[in-house]
């Protein structure tokens, strides 16, 4: 299986046939049918269903499509880093939703002054789903809360959140899971790092939280928060662009849940000149 023969492959399922893809390839259409007819020999498999000039994939053309998307743009990915070029085209980044909000917009504006030919792609999820993306190359790096240990992935820390709880601003103090007042948990879905965080704290101390309301953005935790109908758990940079802050009680954690780092991740063998520039203006060298 060669990379030419998915990129005709590729074009044809593009272009929706035999023809367009030879116009698009400038090649003749007996050329473009023979690579496909080659390209199924080699895997064995039918890759599209024949109804008279019209091509439909087959359920393992459609399998082959993602691997074909993959990798071509691997072997894109590559000739540039070992060209040293200079970095260009898109950038697939994926960002919690606190880091996308607080952390990206300076360094951001910083990284489009110095690269223009670069676009950046922003997707926002929780670490579990956008580590995934990056081991299936959907994304080219994501910046998730640790920990990460996947060995398949590389990674540097971008930066330190101080966690904080916030409640309703006639909450007493909280030093420990006994001190809350109204034990429901303002939170994301499982697969957010802060809320796992907050059910560990409660089950340290010996506590079961009475129930978890789950949110979909951070000011509607908020929101939630100021009218005491419980409390969260969150990165303290949140709360600098928050309007209502006066209207909440801020208590600091202690010891390991004090803080955490947020790192940059990608995959080992897919070294990229636009991850390094985005790392470069993330953390800039000294």
């Amino acid at each position: 299986m060669e990379l030419s023969d998915l990129h005709v492959f590729r074009t044809v399922v593009a272009a929706g046939g035999v023809n367009r893809a030879a116009e698009r390839l400038f090649r003749v259409q007996s050329n473009v049918t023979a690579r496909i007819k080659k390209l199924e020999a080699d895997l064995g498999v039918a890759l599209f269903l024949r109804e008279g000039r019209r091509l439909q994939l087959t359920p393992q053309g459609k399998v082959l499509l993602g691997y074909a998307d993959r990798l071509l743009a691997l072997a894109a990915e590559a000739q540039e880093a070992v060209q040293e070029s200079r970095p260009r085209g898109p950038l697939r980044l994926g960002a919690m939703e606190s880091t996308a909000a607080v952390r990206l917009p300076a360094p951001l504006t910083t990284f489009h002054q110095r690269y223009p030919d670069v676009a950046i792609e922003l997707h926002t999820g929780d670490p579990r789903s956008l580590t995934a993306q990056v081991l299936a190359g959907e994304l080219d790096a994501a910046l998730v809360a640790e920990p990460v240990s996947d060995p398949r992935l590389a990674a540097a820390a971008a930066f330190v959140e101080e966690l904080v709880i916030v409640a309703e601003s006639g909450h007493g103090p909280i030093t420990e899971p006994g001190d809350v007042t109204r034990r429901t948990l303002l939170a994301f879905h499982p697969g957010c790092p802060h809320r796992q965080r907050l059910e560990d704290w409660f089950a340290r101390g010996g506590i079961a939280p009475e129930r978890i309301a789950e949110m979909n953005s951070y000011h509607a935790i908020l929101g939630c928060a100021v009218v005491g109908m419980g409390i969260a758990l969150m990165p303290k940079s949140v709360l600098d662009a928050y309007a209502e802050r006066g209207r909440l009680s801020v208590h600091p954690l202690r010891g390991d849940l004090h803080s955490v780092r947020t790192l940059l991740v990608w995959r080992k063998e897919a070294p990229q000149a636009k991850v390094a520039a985005l790392l470069d203006t993330l953390v800039p060298a000294g």
